[in-house]
């Protein structure tokens, strides 16, 4: 039988370009969910209506929160701290905080929250997941208060754990793959004391400034990833606003030609694997 997994493009409402290549593979049944940077630069009503509509005729498409507390954004929240020129600290610097314990909880709890509201008033409900730009949920100290606004918040939502599971040969091919499985473990186990669902396995970290061969990569993905488990992804067009804000510019844009393309299904087919 074909194994359901959870394909999801991250950082929907980044930037234009990223929006519209992501509408376009939930349209063509490429994708079968989506987080949503609720603080990013191209959101709003209309980003949000354009993104219920393309979701419509698949409704098992889920929409995620994309929680984000690192740099170049900046908090809803007046009195968030710390912050470096009235942005987010950036996320090396966030975890290593985190680590020596100078992250307060209470802050961080209020920011999740009130980015938990802005989802649900962009889109008149609750998320049906929720994740974390640049994998901040798992940093410690900002664990604890991200599981704490979901519980409260979205408490029928699932969250996004980053562990490969028992793929130990994959792991360990990937440095930050490694470290991932690190903080995801003690991220499950809090989580699962809290009651609150998370994917089996997790796949889909990647070195993108090496460039590599996303086609190939895919399929290292989905080997042995059990039903329900998350790939993530980047799709998206490249404009000036995604230039501005973030690195990874060019190989987003492999990512959403291979998404959409027939290799793309005739891997999953391939792989016992499917997003309906």
């Amino acid at each position: 039988m074909n194994r359901r997994i959870w394909l999801c493009a991250d950082d929907y409402g980044i930037s234009p370009g990223v929006n519209r290549a992501i509408r376009d593979l939930i349209e063509r049944g490429r994708l079968n969910a989506t987080s949503v940077m609720v603080i990013g630069h191209a959101i709003g009503r209309g980003e949000a209506n354009a993104l219920t509509t393309a979701v419509k005729p698949n409704p098992r498409c889920a929409l995620g929160l994309h929680v984000t507390l690192s740099a170049p954004f900046r908090p809803l929240t007046m009195h968030f701290e710390p912050i470096e020129g009235g942005l987010f600290l950036p996320h090396p610097k966030l975890l290593r905080w985190g680590m020596i314990g100078r992250l307060d909880v209470e802050l961080i709890h209020t920011e999740v929250t009130v980015q938990l509201a802005a989802f649900a008033d962009l889109f008149g409900r609750p998320p049906d997941f929720v994740d974390g730009h640049q994998h901040v949920q798992l940093f410690p100290r900002v664990r604890e208060a991200f599981l704490m606004a979901v519980k409260e918040a979205a408490p029928n939502a699932w969250i996004r754990q980053c562990g490969r599971g028992g793929a130990w040969v994959q792991r360990l091919n990937s440095p930050k793959a490694v470290v991932l499985d690190l903080l995801s473990a003690q991220f499950r186990h809090r989580a699962a004391r809290a009651g609150l669902a998370f994917n089996p396995a997790f796949a889909g970290a990647y070195d993108f400034m090496k460039e590599p061969d996303f086609g190939a990569l895919m399929s290292q993905f989905l080997e042995g990833l059990p039903e329900g488990g998350v790939v993530m992804c980047h799709p998206g067009i490249v404009d000036d606003v995604l230039v501005n804000l973030d690195p990874f510019t060019v190989q987003r844009e492999r990512e959403y030609a291979f998404l959409g393309s027939e290799q793309f299904l005739s891997q999953l087919a391939a792989n016992a694997v499917t997003l309906g």
